[in-house]
């Protein structure tokens, strides 16, 4: 389990290709947990304006926002989440918006995948049921006393066209760095049981450059670009925190 930030990025490993019996061989996933089970969840002591039972639910509903968005089967396959909406403060009126926009019509302005993980299933099939995951929450004590909780967590996709040959598997790296921050409605305006997000970063590897569509789209055979306007980046290098501006380039992974 991931308890903190780790000092380097994993060794390199074999070059072995994925298939579809083995989508995760050659990568650093392939020795991670599955969904939520990849995902450390800290002990729960008294913080700011709630006791340890409040913070252990505020915990488990943080987590839930991280799993419905990002591991999700529907939700991976382009459905609109349902949870999601309900857990976020619905005075925090710019977010709801985002929430009740960005599935429904899609852009560079609303664009969901700053929250969530979709592919279109038309054009991309996720392999098999697993999603591979590293990662943590960890929490202390906001502005007026708030519970923060901050999640890092890198999600790996192994997909393969929807039609045509598909034996090629490609992997779609997701690294999401979300802060929320559960207020005490007596200082705050907000509904018990919900939180404000406060801010959200991600950086994808294999996911698609060019115009929003509201998808994922990594890139197959031919389709894979011969340059790149971005950095080289390794997706699996959690050693650093994600820089401003990530996931506006076309960044090069040094893997995948």
């Amino acid at each position: 389990p991931e308890s903190g930030r780790p000092s380097s990025a994993p060794p390199a490993e074999s070059a072995a290709r994925p298939t579809l019996d083995a989508p995760f061989r050659g990568s650093p996933a392939a020795r991670w947990e599955s969904g939520a089970a990849g995902i450390t969840v800290p002990k729960a002591e008294a913080t700011g304006w709630m006791d340890a039972a409040e913070v252990r639910r505020a915990l488990d509903r943080s987590l839930t926002f991280l799993t419905e968005t990002n591991l999700d089967a529907d939700v991976l396959r382009g459905a609109r989440p349902e949870k999601t909406p309900k857990l976020v403060n619905p005075h925090q009126e710019d977010v709801q918006t985002f929430l009740r926009t960005a599935f429904r019509e899609p852009g560079p302005e609303n664009d969901p995948l700053l929250l969530a993980s979709r592919f279109d299933t038309a054009r991309t099939h996720l392999v098999g049921d697993e999603v591979r995951t590293r990662g943590r929450l960890t929490y202390r004590e906001g502005e007026r006393g708030a519970l923060e909780v901050s999640a890092d967590v890198t999600f790996v996709y192994p997909v393969v066209r929807a039609e045509g040959a598909r034996d090629e598997v490609v992997r779609t790296v997701v690294r999401r760095e979300t802060v929320m921050s559960w207020d005490d409605p007596a200082k705050v305006v907000t509904e018990p049981g919900t939180f404000s997000l406060l801010s959200y970063r991600l950086h994808v590897t294999n996911g698609g450059c060019g115009d929003s569509t509201g998808y994922f789209t990594p890139p197959f055979g031919e389709d894979r670009p011969e340059a790149t306007t971005g950095d080289e980046i390794d997706p699996y290098d959690r050693s650093q925190e994600l820089r401003d501006g990530s996931g506006d380039q076309c960044d090069k992974a040094t893997r995948s």
